[in-house]
């Protein structure tokens, strides 16, 4: 280690702004994707247009978005081990992980643009396919960029300062490139009033723009990191399927994984309700999905200094199960809103964005730095990087679980999103118990050993 660089601020900021760019396009799919293809009663009466067939068209229980997006996630989950052997295994001149960044950045951002521009304007089954074939796409492609980058933060912090130091960088950035996206609807309304565009128009000029923008972040760390500056590049000899195996034998990193999941199930329930939340719960405008995350975003980067403090002193574990907790609230008062509470909506809305911004803060920072530490440990242990899969394997279990919460949620949608709320809030309390399995001091001292 002693050959290679220690990274600088400047380009844990260059690494983290390609993050920016694909939470954009990220946040595109998570926050409105749903809201496009299965627009409540109230949106279709303000000129949304129907592409696809509504309902539960599928054995009487799943929605066709609900079936394609979960399809989507399942496959891109399938991808994951793949595209992280492939980058452990990579023997490019540009490294492992670099290569898979230049050369999925510019269609990732074109895919995701098309997903929303079914070709027929009214409903009808070449909009089912070919919405099946880009959502596909955009997760595959999405795969490609994120798993190999999210792989990096394991290889350019040498130390856990720098490892925490990165991860704050890039919550940081995912939480921007979100809030841009959740920005959305004040710029196709804006479209709409000041020069009279229709609506299904302007949501796709917005979504374009967002796009175009996000390709210049995604090529940010191609060209400033030189990987090989900061990597002993050594690539695995271990195939796809025995790296999978060995990684999901690490029963910390199971530990993890099963919370991890669970995390990302209740996460997703939400984030993908919250337009609705805000329509049919608080009985406000569309607008406040906006006002909303870009309150829990401003709120949550005041916690950014406290989450780092408290990782030093009572560690990552500790202060991920108090977020679990902070979440479980938030959620159920998320469930209580609009009749059942009695203050005004205005200041429930407030209430949600108050206390949610804490726990965003700690789950934006500590998960990516723990599975880094697991990883890390792993290497210690047997000598052979397979960062890679690691976060490979992260990414293929929490995907999993993103992708039953969307199939779960349109079909939970049809019985009330109050109960979407309550269930986000039930699996939050069941995540933060399963983390307290998680021996995270065994392996900080291994890596301290080590050190």
């Amino acid at each position: 280690m002693e050959n290679l660089k220690s990274i600088t601020k400047g380009k844990m900021w260059c690494y983290a702004l390609g993050q920016l760019g694909w939470s954009m396009l990220s946040g595109l799919i998570g926050s409105w994707l749903v809201y496009f293809y299965q627009p409540a009663k109230t949106e279709i009466d303000a000129g949304m247009t129907l592409f696809i067939p509504q309902g539960t068209v599928v054995f009487g229980v799943l929605t066709i978005i609900g079936l394609i997006t979960a399809a989507g996630r399942i496959f891109d989950a399938i991808t994951d081990p793949l595209i992280g052997s492939l980058s452990d295994n990579c023997r490019s001149k540009l490294g492992r992980r670099i290569p898979f960044l230049k050369f999925s950045a510019l269609p990732l951002a074109i895919v995701t643009l098309l997903v929303f521009c079914a070709p027929v304007r009214t409903v009808s089954q070449i909009n089912t396919v070919w919405l099946c074939v880009f959502v596909t796409l955009y997760y595959f492609l999405i795969t490609c960029y994120c798993t190999p980058y999210t792989s990096l933060i394991a290889e350019l912090a040498h130390t856990q300062e720098e490892k925490l130091q990165i991860s704050t960088c890039i919550s940081l950035t995912f939480i921007v490139g979100t809030a841009i996206a959740y920005v959305a609807p004040v710029i196709w309304n804006i479209f709409m009033s000041s020069f009279g565009m229709e609506r299904i128009n302007a949501m796709r000029l917005t979504f374009g723009i967002i796009s175009g923008i996000s390709i210049v972040f995604l090529f940010i760390p191609v060209f400033t990191i030189n990987e090989k500056d900061y990597v002993n590049i050594v690539p695995s000899k271990t195939n796809m399927f025995s790296s999978l195996l060995k990684t999901f034998k690490n029963h910390d990193f199971k530990i993890f994984v099963i919370q991890d999941l669970v995390y990302w199930f209740a996460l997703t329930l939400f984030q993908t309700g919250l337009a609705f939340f805000v329509t049919q719960l608080f009985k406000l405008p569309e607008e406040f999905a906006t006002y909303m995350f870009v309150g829990l975003t401003a709120v949550s980067l005041l916690f950014y200094p406290v989450v780092n403090l408290m990782a030093r002193k009572i560690g990552k574990k500790a202060g991920v199960f108090v977020a679990f907790m902070a979440f479980c609230l938030t959620f159920f008062l998320t469930g209580l809103a609009g009749d059942f509470l009695v203050v005004k909506p205005e200041v429930q809305a407030v209430i949600v964005v108050v206390l949610g911004a804490f726990p965003m803060a700690i789950f934006g920072i500590l998960p990516q730095a723990m599975v880094a530490d697991i990883a890390q440990c792993e290497t210690v242990e047997t000598g052979e990087n397979r960062s890679g899969m690691f976060f490979a394997a992260r990414t293929f279990a929490f995907k999993f679980g993103q992708s039953v919460a969307m199939l779960t949620f349109t079909s939970l949608a049809t019985l009330g999103y109050r109960l979407v709320a309550i269930t986000a809030s039930i699996f939050c309390l069941i995540g933060g118990f399963c983390l307290l399995r998680y021996n995270e001091k065994r392996i900080l001292e291994k890596i301290e050993n080590d050190n």
